[in-house]
């Protein structure tokens, strides 16, 4: 028999431990696939994973349900922020490198509608990480350049660089993938 989502977290909120391991099923593969967004290391996305659970589950008393999808909603959100800390933590949301911008072409608006979402995930994660942090939040938390320099302790112009160099990059790689499937 399957719980109610409502249900599920009011019996989380009491410690059950049931509830507690059924709500960690049904959302272990869906987090884990945020962090991968974020983290390409294996040990590094499994360490954020479980630290994000243990958080979630430390926290779940202050969880206040408004709805079905508040729970994922607020669940990823914890994903992203131990996901961002981890890598600010290993240094890898510093400032990139200017100098190697030269060879990346002006985005296109190219579209991906024809692309395996697999594929453009593996290009997302081909990203460098500064480039890749800012495009995820960007585009996937839908944050604002604000929000993003707030979080990484970066600059709303060196966001937005990063992001538009991501969003070359990405298209470069479109590109080339196009290229590759066409012959």
């Amino acid at each position: 028999m399957s719980r109610n989502e409502i249900d599920l977290v009011r019996a989380a909120q009491r410690g059950d431990r049931s509830a507690m391991a059924d709500l960690y099923s049904r959302n272990v593969g869906y987090l884990a696939a945020v962090c991968s967004r974020y983290i390409t290391d294996e040990e590094g996305r499994n360490d954020v994973l479980q630290n994000s659970f243990v958080k979630i589950f430390s926290s779940i008393g202050k969880f206040e349900y408004r709805g079905q999808g508040s729970l994922k909603a607020w669940m990823t959100r914890i994903a992203v922020n131990e996901s961002v800390n981890y890598l600010k933590s290993e240094g890898k949301t510093r400032r990139l490198d200017d100098s190697n911008a030269a060879d990346i072409p002006e985005d296109d608006g190219t579209e991906v509608d024809d692309i395996p979402q697999d594929v453009i995930l593996k290009m997302i994660q081909g990203l460098p990480d500064g480039y890749r942090t800012v495009f995820n939040l960007f585009v996937f938390e839908e944050k604002s350049h604000r929000e993003i320099a707030q979080m990484l302790g970066i600059s709303e112009s060196t966001s937005a660089s990063q992001f538009h160099r991501a969003r070359a990059i990405l298209a470069k790689e479109i590109q080339k993938y196009r290229e590759s499937t066409e012959n």
